[in-house]
């Protein structure tokens, strides 16, 4: 009887292990900004597109919602943040710590509201190659998104 209480725990655990987490990011670059001061609000605009990035993204389920401290990219991710129920997170696109980010966002769908010269090294360093260049300065339409399962790593980047 030990021997097979033994050999159903060793069982169950190994089947724990063997399941591996995934994470997925979406990120964005802020919408269309009102004024070329350093921290304006969205233009009317960009508060057009920030609910059609919500409406667009309306199935996914988010866990957590970060932006940079700047108005419109706080702007731009809050219709996701409210309708998630979640509180948008401030982080430092300037020099983010992707292991530690990585580390709190494990098993996680997250959303990533960013600026055109930092969104694109984000994804890059989210998936370990200088696979994306900045983001023209005219296009606020590029979604990246990066799925981690296990050692497996895919990104895709959609012009919406």
């Amino acid at each position: 009887m030990r021997k097979l209480l033994f050999l159903f725990l060793f069982i169950m655990t190994s089947s724990l292990y063997a399941q591996e987490v995934t994470t997925t990011y979406f990120l964005i670059r802020h919408a269309e900004k009102a004024d070329q001061s350093k921290d304006t609000d969205l233009s009317e605009k960009g508060f057009e597109r920030a609910a059609k990035w919500d409406q667009a993204l309306q199935h996914i389920s988010f866990d957590a919602v970060y932006a940079t401290v700047y108005k419109r990219t706080q702007q731009t991710a809050l219709p996701i943040a409210d309708r998630n129920h979640k509180t948008i997170i401030i982080y430092d696109h300037k020099n983010p710590d992707i292991p530690k980010f990585k580390k709190e966002t494990l098993g996680k769908t997250v959303l990533i509201a960013g600026h055109s010269n930092s969104i694109p090294g984000f994804v890059n360093a989210l998936i370990g190659k200088s696979k994306y260049k900045e983001i023209d300065e005219t296009n606020f339409g590029n979604l990246y998104i990066v799925t981690i399962k296990g050692d497996a790593t895919t990104d895709y980047q959609l012009q919406f």
